[in-house]
């Protein structure tokens, strides 16, 4: 089988960082085209890829009969057009998150996925990093009892980044699109289920929220997590049981916040820790994505699945009180 050919959409300092080389790396992928208005911004991409083709235009390399699938990190708002158009372009799709800007727009999204015969997914990479299928098997497998609580916490501050589009209404800023798909979506991911009874309080600047401390329930285990992009860096995740305690604490940024390790507490004290220093989960990613693109290998976040977190975000910016 052939290698697919990858264009980026966009030269996003994220692209250039991580999904660039993710591409350039990983096994059946070949990072072949690069589409940005400027050329300056193509060189660092040329860097480390001397022989990628750059487009000054993003209609171009979706005209490229040479690209099997398009990788696109453009601002928010920009996303579900952007697919979209790349789909019935007739190339497969690998679009960062949030994909979407509300439940809504997955009707759009699943039947141009449907009509083209293409591939499309989320860019949600934490799903394909062994920590988290670990931790799934654990908690589904029984190892710490009954589940009783998820917490989850995510956090940076970019508050003198006033021009991120993370900070920008009509870019589709806000913590809740940027980090809360991931406390919201692991914890539907480790155990299968969907949020009910939903609050939270949200603090907003300039029209986008900041703060968010969201409660809910998964089946019997009550939830509790808050995101923020005012606050100290700081991440895990914990799924409380009868029996035992799991705690992920590198759970979104893996490598880069720190060693990504799963501790399985006991009851009688011990505490088993599995470690993951060398995974790369876009890496990962993309070798999935193309596993499933090319031959149809079922995928662990399908647009269905990136769904249910779009319709947890939603209830939550619906429900959610101003502070």
């Amino acid at each position: 089988m052939q290698p697919l050919r990858w264009g980026v959409l966009g030269a996003s300092k994220f692209a250039l960082n991580y999904m660039a080389p993710a591409i350039h790396a990983a096994n059946g992928a070949t990072l072949a085209a690069l589409a940005t208005s400027s050329t300056d911004k193509a060189q660092p991409f040329q860097a480390f890829c001397p022989d990628i083709k750059v487009h000054l235009d993003y209609d171009a390399l979706l005209a490229d009969p040479d690209i099997d699938a398009v990788y696109i990190p453009l601002p928010n708002h920009l996303h579900v057009d952007w697919t979209i158009k790349a789909l019935e372009a007739g190339k497969h799709v690998l679009c960062e998150k949030p994909i979407a800007m509300q439940d809504a727009d997955f009707d759009r999204l699943i039947d141009a996925r449907d009509a083209s015969g293409c591939f499309a997914a989320e860019a949600y990479m934490i799903v394909h990093h062994p920590q988290w299928h670990s931790a799934r098997d654990m908690v589904q497998n029984g190892e710490i009892g009954a589940l009783t609580h998820i917490s989850g916490k995510f956090s940076f501050d970019n508050r003198a980044d006033t021009a991120n589009i993370r900070n920008r209404p009509e870019t589709g800023g806000g913590g809740l699109r940027d980090i809360g798909v991931y406390v919201f979506g692991s914890a539907r991911f480790v155990t299968g289920l969907e949020a009910e009874d939903i609050s939270a309080r949200i603090r907003f600047e300039n029209d986008v929220d900041v703060v968010a401390d969201v409660q809910g329930r998964f089946g019997k285990a009550l939830y509790s997590a808050y995101v923020s992009t005012r606050m100290h860096p700081y991440q895990d995740m914990v799924f409380h049981g009868e029996k035992g305690v799991i705690r992920l604490t590198a759970p979104f940024n893996a490598r880069v916040f720190g060693e990504a390790r799963v501790e399985l507490h006991k009851a009688n004290g011990a505490v088993l820790t599995q470690r993951f220093p060398a995974a790369d989960h876009y890496q990962l990613q993309v070798e999935a994505f193309g596993r499933t693109a090319q031959s149809g290998a079922i995928y662990p976040a399908p647009l269905e699945f990136s769904r249910g977190t779009q319709v947890m975000i939603d209830q939550v910016l619906a429900k959610g009180v101003r502070i």
